[in-house]
């Protein structure tokens, strides 16, 4: 038994393979352990090499689990909870009383957070337990009672309950939008300004980057004045609010920054992504109280998002209000 315990590869090789495996992505799977990506890939080569196995495909920009890949990666994933259980149970860990949600990192910051004061209004007696993490969590494994997620129409689950979709408009700080210097009158100009990229080197979501929303308003081949990229989303918008460039901004994500005046909508313009966000609850929860009031505080503030999304007009009319008029000039007698 000790040989074969001797032969075991790494618990850190075996990790970074689980989550590689998982999110098909070395960037997302360093993100994750909190290591480099060079660092990650070294490891799992050095897995591949100790196996005698290739355990990927490595494609442009993508990855593919191999048959024997597979295989290895549903029988470490399942040792891997059993570890994770016998360490709770040694420690004794107790199991937590109140709901379980999660969702991604921005999504919690920009639009569960700020409306949780009002699920403690209705709800005073329940906790609620806030996951940020911008991993896909298995719904039927582990702690987690309820997750709202970011999908794709041909991807939802039929028992998903829909929140909103979302649309895409440029969105900028007022005193970047009242500098006369820098107009923002139309698609054109913002090649007079910095624009602000998400980060994402796999290519995994185009839809929230600048050149599908400049493709789609005739601008394909614009070149800003700069350009800055953050991993996070929330980063991303703290940077516009900031005034230190132009944001793609995703609504209603951003409903209360532009109501409140943080940000403004400078065009008309937008268009709806392919994706939604929806939310789900982990089969074992489906029966308790609890998670019935979770979902309908969701879908109850969902809805007040929706009828709150302005319409063209509104942020058209927002936009010219925001940029100040010439005072007329005095002539001299």
């Amino acid at each position: 038994m000790h040989n074969a315990l001797r032969g075991l590869p790494s618990l850190d090789f075996l990790r970074g393979f689980e989550a590689a495996g998982r999110t098909l992505s070395f960037t997302r799977a360093a993100d994750e352990l909190f290591v480099t990506q060079s660092a990650l890939s070294r490891q799992v080569k050095a897995l591949e090499d100790g196996l005698g196995v290739v355990l990927f495909e490595r494609r442009h920009r993508a990855l593919k689990l191999t048959r024997a890949g597979e295989a290895f990666h549903r029988a470490v994933s399942e040792h891997l909870d059993r570890l994770a259980a016998a360490v709770d149970a040694a420690r004794g860990t107790k199991s937590r009383t109140g709901v379980t949600l999660t969702t991604t990192v921005s999504f919690a910051s920009l639009w569960i957070i700020p409306r949780l004061a009002s699920f403690r209004a209705r709800h005073p007696d329940i906790e609620v337990y806030v996951s940020a993490d911008d991993r896909t969590v298995d719904l039927a494994r582990g702690d987690v009672d309820v997750a709202v997620r970011y999908l794709a129409e041909n991807k939802v689950p039929e028992e998903a309950r829909r929140l909103f979709g979302e649309r895409m408009l440029p969105v900028v700080s007022p005193a970047l939008l009242r500098d006369a210097r820098t107009p923002l009158a139309r698609p054109a100009d913002l090649r007079r300004h910095v624009l602000l990229h998400l980060d994402d080197p796999d290519g995994t979501l185009p839809w929230l980057n600048w050149p599908a929303w400049l493709t789609a308003h005739g601008e394909p081949d614009l070149v800003p004045a700069g350009s800055l990229r953050f991993r996070l989303y929330d980063q991303l918008i703290q940077a516009a609010v900031a005034g230190q460039g132009v944001a793609l901004g995703r609504l209603p994500l951003l409903a209360e920054h532009l109501r409140d005046g943080r940000l403004m909508a400078p065009f008309a313009p937008r268009y709806d992504s392919a994706r939604g966000y929806y939310v789900l609850v982990a089969p074992r929860s489906t029966a308790r109280d609890d998670v019935d009031a979770v979902v309908a505080w969701l879908e109850s503030e969902a809805a007040i998002a929706r009828a709150a999304m302005p319409p063209a007009a509104v942020a058209a009319n927002a936009a010219k209000r925001a940029v100040p008029r010439r005072a007329p000039q005095r002539r001299e007698p």
